[in-house]
This record gives C-alpha cells, sequence and structure tokens, in this order.
C-alpha cells in the first residue's frame, strides 16, 4: 500500500459563511454579506416581495443592509409594527423629496413615524401651504412611489456631514449632528433626495401605493415655544389602495365616535377653567357609569378575597422618597405643598400608602396572600400638550389593588389577576387584545431600574412561564419596565380596530425591602413578599374614554346612565305612563318620563339620539291594557309587551351584563 502523502496548496478566497437563527428556531448558512431580503428571496419570492426590514439580533434594519457576522434575524412585513414604522417613516422622505420638488430652498428637522401615518417639520422660508398644496403633493409622491428609487444607505464622516449642511445653509441639520460623532452618521438617498438619518428604509419606493396627506399644523422647534415656528405635514401611506380606503372609512368612524364629542352630547363629562386642564367633572350620566364599574370591580374582587381600604390624597415627602418615586417619578408629580415645616405631595399613585397598611398590623403565613383594593384617587401633572380628554388627565381614580405573596404564591396569584382580566374583557366584548411584557435595560440599572441584575432576571422569568403556561398571548419590550420590577401593560383594540393601553399589571420585589415589610413564615422567621400591583379596569377616565368609543356612546343596558325612557303619545297618557315608571324605578331600572307637549316622533327621535337603550311607547291601547309597545334602540319595534314581563327580562339582562 502507498504510503505517501499528498501537499495539498491552501483554498484561497473561500466564501467566509455565517449563521442565520430564525424566530422558530431553525438555523440556515449563508456567506457573509448576505441581506435580509436576499435570505427572504432564498426562502420564496413571495416573501420577499412583502418584506420591508428586519430585525438583526433585536435591531430593526434595512433589509438591503449587509450581514457579516451570525445573527438572528426576524424578517418584517407589513403585519409588524417594526416593519409599519419602516414603511411610514421611509414615506416621511418620500414626501420630502416630493416638497422639496415643489418648495425649492425649504429646509426639514425631522420626519419621523407616528402611531398611524408620519409627519414632517419643515420650514418654508415664510411661504404657507394650502389644501392644494396638498393634493399637489399627494400627485408628487406618487409619481415619485412609482419610480422604485432605492433608498441608498451611507456612512458619512462628520465633517463631511457638516460640509454638506453648512453648503445647504440648513442649520436644523447641523443642530442634529452637534451630537453625533463619527461612525453613527448615515445619509440615505432616494431619488433626488438626501437627508440626515440613522433609518432603518424599505428597500424602493415601489412599495409605497396609496398615499393620503391628512393635516397642517404648526410646530416649534424642538417643541420650544421661543423657537421658530415649523410647518408639520402629516401623511398616512398602505402598500394597497384598498388598506388606505379602508384605514380613512375607519377614520371618519372615529370621528363619530370621538370620546370628547359624544361625552359632551350624551352628558357624561364636563372640564372647565376655573377648576382646571386635566381635571374631569363626571356629570350625573358619567357618574352613573363610575357605579356600576366600581360596582363590578367590589363584586369581582369581593369573591376573589380582596379586602378594601381607602388612603388620604396626600402625603409626606419622605414616603415617597421611601418608596423610590422620588426622584424617579418627580417629574409626574405636582409640586410638593410647605406646611409645619414639612413637605406634602397630592397622591401620584397608591402603593405606598397600600404597603403601610399592610405594616400596620404583624402579619404571618397564615395571612398571605394579602390583597387590599381601593379606587384611589391620584394626581399626576401631565405636560398641557399632553393632555386628550379622558385618556391623559391630571386627576385619575384607579381600580387599584395590591397582592402580597410569598414566591411560592406568585404563579397563582399573578394567573388569577389575568383571568379577571380575560373575565372582564368578555364583559365588554373586547376580542383582540395582547399583555406587553415591559423588561429592564440591563444598561440602565442604577438610573432608571433598582440595581438588582439577578432578582430582575429572577421575576421576569416568573411573569413569561405564567403568561406562556396560561396561553395568554403577549410580545416582549426592553426598557419600558417600572422601575421596581417588570410589568404587563394591557393592550387593547375597540369595534373599530383602535388600540388602547388599558391597564397593568406589575411586579414588584424593590419596594417590600425599602419599606421593611416581611412576614413570619412557617420557620418562625422573618420573609420579605413580593408585591404584584394591578388594575384590571385602569382608571375611570381611561376606560370610560375607551368604553364610549367602543360602544358608540350605544352603552349595554346594564351600564347604560338611563335604560328605559317612557314616551306617552299624548298628555292623555301621562298617569299612566307615570305608573309605568314607578314600577321600573321601584324595580331598580334607571327610567325617565317625557313629560313634553311633543309629537311622538320627536320624542322617539330625541331618545335615539341620547342612544337610550329602551323606549316604551304608551298610547290607549297600551293604556287600557296594561302594557307597553316596546323600541329597542338601533333595531325599532320589538312588540307590545305586559310591563311586569318587560321589566324581568330587562332585570335579568342587568343582571347578566349582557352586552347585547
Amino acid at each position: 500500500m502507498w504510503q505517501g502523502f499528498v501537499n495539498f496548496a491552501p483554498l484561497k478566497n473561500l466564501p467566509h459563511m455565517i449563521q442565520i437563527k430564525f424566530p422558530d428556531g431553525a438555523v440556515r448558512s449563508y456567506e457573509a454579506g448576505v441581506s435580509a431580503l436576499e435570505v427572504a428571496k432564498s426562502i420564496s419570492e413571495g416573501l420577499a416581495r412583502k418584506v420591508l426590514a428586519a430585525e438583526v439580533n433585536g435591531e430593526v434594519w434595512d433589509a438591503t443592509r449587509p450581514i457579516n457576522e451570525d445573527s438572528a434575524l426576524k424578517l418584517l412585513t407589513w403585519d409588524d409594527k417594526g416593519g409599519q414604522s419602516t414603511f411610514w417613516h421611509s414615506s416621511a422622505h418620500l414626501m420630502a423629496e416630493a416638497i422639496e420638488s415643489q418648495f425649492p430652498g425649504v429646509k426639514f428637522w425631522v420626519g419621523p413615524a407616528i402611531e398611524n401615518g408620519f409627519y414632517y417639520d419643515v420650514d418654508l422660508g415664510g411661504r404657507t401651504i394650502s389644501e392644494e398644496d396638498l393634493k399637489a403633493l399627494e400627485k408628487k409622491m406618487n409619481e415619485l412611489a412609482k419610480q422604485a428609487n432605492s433608498y441608498e444607505r451611507k456612512a458619512i464622516p462628520k465633517a463631511e456631514a457638516i460640509a454638506y449642511f453648512e453648503e445647504k445653509g440648513d442649520e436644523y441639520k447641523l443642530d442634529l449632528l452637534q451630537n453625533l460623532t463619527d461612525g453613527e452618521i448615515t445619509f440615505y438617498t432616494q431619488g433626488a433626495f438626501t437627508d440626515l438619518c440613522r433609518g432603518p428604509h424599505i428597500p424602493n419606493t415601489g412599495f409605497i401605493k396609496a398615499i393620503k396627506l391628512t393635516n397642517i399644523s404648526g410646530a416649534y422647534w424642538k417643541g420650544d415655544e421661543k423657537n421658530k415656528m415649523l410647518t408639520r405635514i402629516y401623511g398616512v401611506t398602505f402598500p394597497s389602495q384598498k388598506q388606505l380606503d379602508e384605514y380613512l372609512a375607519m377614520v371618519e368612524e372615529a370621528k363619530k365616535r370621538d370620546h370628547r364629542k359624544l361625552g359632551k352630547e350624551l352628558g357624561i363629562y364636563t372640564t372647565n377653567d376655573d377648576i382646571g386642564q386635566g381635571l374631569i367633572m363626571w356629570m350625573p350620566n358619567g357618574t352613573v357609569i363610575i357605579e356600576e364599574l366600581e360596582k363590578l370591580a367590589k363584586e369581582t374582587e369581593n369573591e376573589a378575597g380582596y379586602k378594601r381600604v381607602v388612603t388620604p390624597h396626600i402625603a409626606k415627602e419622605n414616603l415617597y422618597l421611601t418608596s423610590g418615586h422620588l426622584p424617579y417619578y418627580a417629574d409626574s408629580m405636582f409640586p410638593p405643598m410647605e406646611m409645619d415645616g414639612e413637605k406634602y405631595y397630592l397622591k401620584a399613585m397608591n402603593c405606598p400608602h397600600h404597603h403601610k397598611i399592610f405594616d400596620a398590623e404583624p402579619k404571618s403565613y397564615r395571612d398571605m396572600p394579602y390583597r387590599i383594593a381601593e379606587y384611589g384617587t391620584c394626581y399626576r401633572y401631565e405636560q398641557s400638550g399632553e393632555l386628550f380628554g379622558l385618556m391623559r388627565v391630571r386627576c385619575l381614580h384607579m381600580n387599584d389593588a395590591h397582592i402580597y405573596c410569598t414566591k411560592e404564591q406568585f404563579a397563582e396569584e399573578f394567573k388569577a389577576v389575568n383571568d379577571m382580566y380575560l373575565k372582564y374583557f368578555k364583559i365588554f366584548g373586547i376580542e383582540k387584545y395582547v399583555m406587553r411584557l415591559s423588561l429592564h435595560d440591563p444598561e440602565k440599572l442604577g438610573q432608571k431600574y433598582i440595581n438588582e441584575p439577578e432578582l430582575w432576571l429572577e421575576t421576569e422569568s416568573m411573569v413569561r412561564e405564567v403568561l406562556i403556561e396560561a396561553n395568554i398571548p403577549f410580545v416582549e419590550v426592553k426598557g419600558e419596565g417600572a422601575f421596581y420590577g417588570p410589568k404587563i401593560d394591557v393592550q387593547i383594540w375597540s369595534a373599530i380596530g383602535r388600540e388602547f393601553t388599558l391597564a397593568t399589571n406589575q411586579v414588584d420585589f424593590a419596594q417590600p425591602r425599602r419599606f421593611k415589610l416581611s412576614f413570619t413564615n412557617m420557620n418562625n422567621e422573618p420573609e420579605v413578599p413580593l408585591i404584584i400591583h394591578r388594575a384590571p379596569l385602569g382608571t375611570h377616565e381611561r376606560f370610560i374614554g375607551f368604553l364610549i368609543e367602543h360602544y358608540a356612546g350605544k352603552f349595554p343596558t346594564w351600564i347604560a346612565p338611563l335604560q328605559v325612557k317612557v314616551l306617552p303619545i299624548s298628555d292623555k297618557f301621562m298617569d299612566y305612563g307615570k305608573n309605568v315608571l314607578k314600577q321600573l324605578r321601584k324595580a331598580g331600572i334607571r327610567a325617565e318620563l317625557d313629560e313634553r307637549n311633543e309629537k311622538i316622533g320627536k320624542k322617539i327621535r330625541d331618545t335615539e339620539l341620547m342612544k337610550v337603550p329602551y323606549m316604551l311607547v304608551i298610547g290607549e291601547k297600551e293604556a287600557s291594557e296594561g302594557k307597553v309597545a316596546i323600541r329597542r334602540q338601533g333595531k325599532g319595534d320589538m312588540g307590545v309587551e305586559d310591563v311586569q314581563a318587560f321589566i324581568g327580562r330587562v332585570q335579568q339582562e342587568i343582571t347578566d351584563r349582557s352586552s347585547d
């Protein structure tokens, strides 16, 4: 047998291979420098046509950007928030190109994606922009989009970037460059437009198929009223005309459902400058809704073993220093009041007060879990520009509770809170929801978050396991946890698809230590409890704002401020109407009698406008037979029925909290 050896020459220019890991755990090998778009094409051409951007190791990138090392990759389409955000930011650049073609010499500040669409703040050099200009810009954007120009990313040295914008005389981009350093500056170019931008962007303008510029407003540069007023142009775009048409239809429906408009028309709440911005006054109709929500919460919490408490609206500064809310939360609190040499703050959160209640009496393992609840009134100093109807206010009434439990009890207690959410979703007809698991940012420990890295990881894992085991849909978001622990923000969607942040469910491993809370365990030793902060119905303000829009003001009978309106055809039947009203009220049904000298048609129309669930029309036949003719909101004539039979049916509807 020949025993010589072969001297193989080293192979040159072999491709460097990297490993790409997909969300489902699959791993594929690709040559270094491959783009996410090329990866998508290797899977299918159909997929590649849908890819707008990519998440590479948790960071959103251009789909065309080269990947040079082993990476976790998620391909982003229109169905992903990262994909939509990239689409809309790219649309802002397309709009900027159109603006520059129509208004030579224009200067640009910033053009971010927002919740629904995008805007760009621009300096038109004293020129104004009209509705006709918007139509012309839309037309130009459509022309440019059809050119399918690529969004090209280029890293630029700082000196070169400064020289570029100095030549253009653009003080706005030069200002942005002040805080950037070499290695973090990029330009993006599409067609004839170049902008300072960190990206990412979609592959080309051809993805943008439907365009609508929606609004023009003024915006101070950097949000400072001392600075120049810029022109802010809003727009929205979609990958298809059908999606745009559906969106515009939803916008029109949302206008009809706007809680600020309906809240006033239905006598639910009011505000007054003499009272102050963001301070809601609940009218009689709104107060009925509040009382029904509280009744629901109290019944549910009583069944779940909660005990009710009441705490003051103010407290000394030291309470919030101990809790850690000062200085973490100081900007959202009203300034302190000084009395007798002490500083007092309006209560911005209920938890420190509840901790003092827990600590007021010794606790043993037999007392655990210890659950206390309160519809607590809190005060938060929201900035004037952030106030918005019932959604952002300065005085709020929170469906708050705190559960003090052992580590062993945590999973069961946390699951029980989530089950409470699901119960409420069913009652209110909330079909689409997701739990957003907000985590800490390890790089901000000791600054934004309590510096306990091991406890962070442990509690985040505990919450994650409960959600997975319960099969509850959730997403994870880094850097949005509370300063004392991970939390779940509950995102819900109304009947027309509008997203709301309803409530929160938080884990707290820090405050029990800060307040030196403990209970005696089975070994007769002191042990520190875990705390669950929860508010399934959020605040009266935000939740009622959601309900107004969700139901378009047509509340289910059980929660409707006025449940039945009695409508006599003429004064001849007023006495019988009063008798019917008396029977309704005796049965606990909220009812009124229309005693106006108006025709029955007007009475019906006016009652429809007030969105009362039931109308009882009474004339000679009904009065002689002891019956009522029933009309249902939105359904019309429901026939004639005996008064007591009607009462029994409505009482059952109220007891069941039916959403029909």
